[in-house]
């Protein structure tokens, strides 16, 4: 089959999986919040046993990062994510306040199309599939041509516990004939509501473009400041930990180290006793010619990869033990790639002078790639933390924690999430981490409780009252005194005019 006959058949197949959807959520939207949370429970609970297979299956079809890794964030996807929102209330009346008389009703956005990644394609793929059932949503997925397999596998495993615990046949499905054409259907579709993308850049465009409303969680470019009075042994451990976790592909994670003068060297010693390598210039020169391919998208050769696999890239010479390579940088800009996004273990490390140098050092890093997600402050200085987190142009500010698994909601209190928010600052309309909130409308309901006699206090104009022009009532004197400031203006006006 050509390419032209796929991409009629992926164009035809949208628009059956969009009206099929679409039909299936009327139904769904008629469910109690009770019947909701069984189907997820059950989806929740069947596809937590094969947790272990779709994270080897996900590494063997795509080459990237640690099966290891994602064998955890599928557990986390799937049990740990379910045990958080299953006491949520999202459909039905959320919200009652009986002092006030108003309610909250949640009402489903309709069907959701969803774009999961290839770097963590069965936990996004389960985490979007659990928070639209939850909240009464039909989702169509277009899964990652690089993950097609593990993502078709997921989710046949997923409707079948759905629909056996009742859920309407064609609530979740995705598109079998993958093309750019079929996908561009899936989103500008009329009965589309809402397009939930995770981590998939080269179709943000069509997305926004669709006109309808996206989420979208975009690229990270986190900095890790490491402030004076930090614990330094704890702060490196869980740099390292993070920038490992799955070979770096995680949008949360550590991009670059920012550290103070005062205490760079004992940073850079004990970055090197767990496994940091520091690159010489001429080395770190070389290894970046592999990050980004000539229309500037992240090379695929280098996503996920080990420290060792990249060294070994460049023919670099590197202790066995070595588990993340590090280059030294002083300048922010576009052209260098230390300074953007890296989806493996890979680090630049600034030294600044103190916090105050260093905060805005973060702000460069942020304004040039990674605007509105994510950072991280190892500190036991308060009042520092608190101007970190009032200045930063980031919908995460994580402190004393792994950013990945910070950033996730794993190891702190934020919404346990695989899609990151980043707000209007990363061209997004939620700085969330995404929830089934986010995928609902909250219906307002208010009982009267006042008159508009209350509001006026009783108050009102005569029916006969005349209307006087204020700039006509007063003495003679103050219409000249009037008359003077206006002719004031004029001539300031006029010298204006003509000074342009």
């Amino acid at each position: 089959m050509n390419r032209i006959d796929n991409d009629l058949l992926s164009v035809q197949e949208a628009r059956i999986l969009v009206e099929n959807a679409r039909e299936a959520q009327k139904i769904l939207a008629t469910f109690s919040q009770e019947k909701l949370d069984t189907i997820v429970g059950h989806m929740a609970e069947e596809v937590l046993k094969y947790a272990r297979e779709f994270a080897i299956m996900s590494y063997e079809e795509t080459g990237f990062g640690k099966w290891q890794d994602k064998f955890v964030k599928n557990v986390f996807a799937s049990d740990f994510l379910y045990k958080r929102i299953r006491g949520m209330r999202v459909v039905g009346i959320i919200g009652e306040d009986k002092d006030n008389k108003t309610m909250d009703i949640g009402v489903p956005v309709g069907v959701v199309v969803a774009l999961p990644p290839s770097t963590n394609p069965a936990s996004t793929t389960i985490y979007k599939t659990l928070i639209a059932i939850k909240s009464g949503n039909a989702i169509v997925f277009s899964p990652h041509p690089k993950a097609k397999k593990t993502i078709g596998k997921v989710l046949d495993i997923l409707i079948r516990a759905a629909e056996e615990s009742g859920l309407p046949c064609g609530a979740i499905g995705y598109l079998r004939t993958l093309t750019i054409d079929g996908t561009v259907a899936l989103m500008k579709h009329k009965d589309t509501s809402l397009i939930l993308v995770t981590g998939v850049p080269k179709m943000v465009r069509a997305a926004y473009t669709s006109g309808k409303p996206t989420i979208y969680g975009g690229p990270g470019n986190g900095p890790a400041f490491i402030e004076r009075s930090a614990d330094i042994k704890k702060a490196v451990a869980d740099i390292i930990t993070s920038r490992t976790f799955d070979n770096g592909v995680v949008s949360a994670s550590e991009q670059s180290i920012v550290a103070e003068e005062c205490i760079a060297d004992e940073v850079r010693e004990e970055l090197r006793r767990n496994g940091a390598y520091f690159m010489s210039d001429q080395e770190s020169k070389l290894l970046s010619k592999f990050f980004f391919r000539s229309d500037d998208s992240i090379n695929p050769e280098v996503v996920g990869k080990s420290a060792i696999e990249l060294a070994r890239k460049i023919g670099m010479c590197v202790p066995e033990d070595t588990k993340v390579l590090i280059s030294a940088q002083k300048y922010v800009s576009s052209a260098n790639p230390y300074a953007r996004e890296k989806l493996c273990p890979v680090l630049a490390f600034y030294v600044e002078k103190d916090w105050m140098y260093a905060c805005e050092k973060c702000i460069e890093l942020l304004v040039n790639e990674g605007l509105g997600h994510t950072l991280v402050i190892h500190s036991k200085n308060e009042h520092v933390i608190r101007e970190f987190a009032i200045k930063k142009p980031v919908s995460r500010i994580l402190v004393n924690t792994p950013a990945t698994l910070g950033g996730i909601g794993a190891t702190t209190n934020l919404f346990p999430a695989l899609t990151l928010g980043c707000g209007a600052a990363g061209g997004g309309f939620t700085s969330d981490n995404v929830t089934p909130m986010n995928l609902i409308n909250i219906r307002k309901v208010g009982y009267e409780v006042r008159h508009i006699e209350d509001i006026t206090s009783g108050v009102r104009a005569e029916p006969n009252a005349e209307i006087s022009a204020p700039c006509c009532s007063g003495s003679v004197e103050n219409r000249q005194d009037l008359n003077e400031l206006l002719e004031k203006l004029l001539e300031q006006l006029t010298c204006a005019e003509k000074l342009r």
